[in-house]
């Protein structure tokens, strides 16, 4: 997908990309907890997800429907990703040159796989938090691909509702706290209803 070197690896041996999880919006929208895994400056920062996985990147699929060049001298791209279940609030900026030169060149609407990493940030105290994702690649699909997309989705989503259930992981004990009014029953529809959106 991207042309970009690998990353370098650390002293104390090779270092390994965190993997893209599939998430939906409304999924991720619902991200309240973020953390650290690790004392360096250069540990990577979570999400924990709801049905209680930490994602540090995601893999998105679904239709770019807008997209808004801002700043003069920084300048960065906000746009948004629909998905069966809501959106995606995207961004790349100069730290992402390449992403960025990827959304510019895309005309809306289209299908687009996104790779990126997700964040949670709150206005103010008293705003409700909102989760946005930094834009690592962005390249244009097919239906077919966004189909697939969604089938994964839906089958990881439904196997991590089944985890959080039955499992006594930490980061599924930290999703217990973080989430104490979490209902499968709703995670679930968000998967069937996103799943009864495809016409195979």
């Amino acid at each position: 997908m991207s042309s970009t070197p690998p990353e370098m690896g650390r002293r104390d041996g090779s270092f390994e990309r965190e993997p893209a999880r599939r998430v939906f919006a409304s999924e991720l929208r619902e991200c309240r907890y973020q953390f650290k895994d690790g004392e360096d400056e250069k540990s990577p920062t979570f999400v924990l997800l709801p049905t209680g996985e930490r994602s540090n990147r995601i893999f998105i699929v679904g239709t770019l429907t807008e997209k808004t060049r801002q700043g003069e001298q920084n300048v960065f791209y906000r746009g948004r990703v629909i998905d069966p279940t809501g959106t995606f609030f995207i961004m790349a900026g100069s730290y992402q040159p390449e992403a960025m030169q990827q959304l510019a060149k895309i005309e809306t609407p289209a299908f687009v796989a996104v790779i990126g990493k997700a964040s949670i940030y709150q206005k103010d105290p008293a705003s409700a938090p909102l989760v946005s994702v930094r834009i690592e690649s962005i390249n244009i699909v097919d239906k077919e691909t966004r189909d697939i997309w969604t089938l994964d989705t839906a089958a990881r989503m439904l196997d991590r509702i089944d985890a959080r259930t039955t499992g006594t992981g930490k980061d599924i004990l930290t999703a217990k706290e973080q989430y104490p009014m979490f209902d499968p029953a709703v995670y679930r529809k968000m998967a069937y209803d996103a799943l009864a959106q495809i016409k195979m």
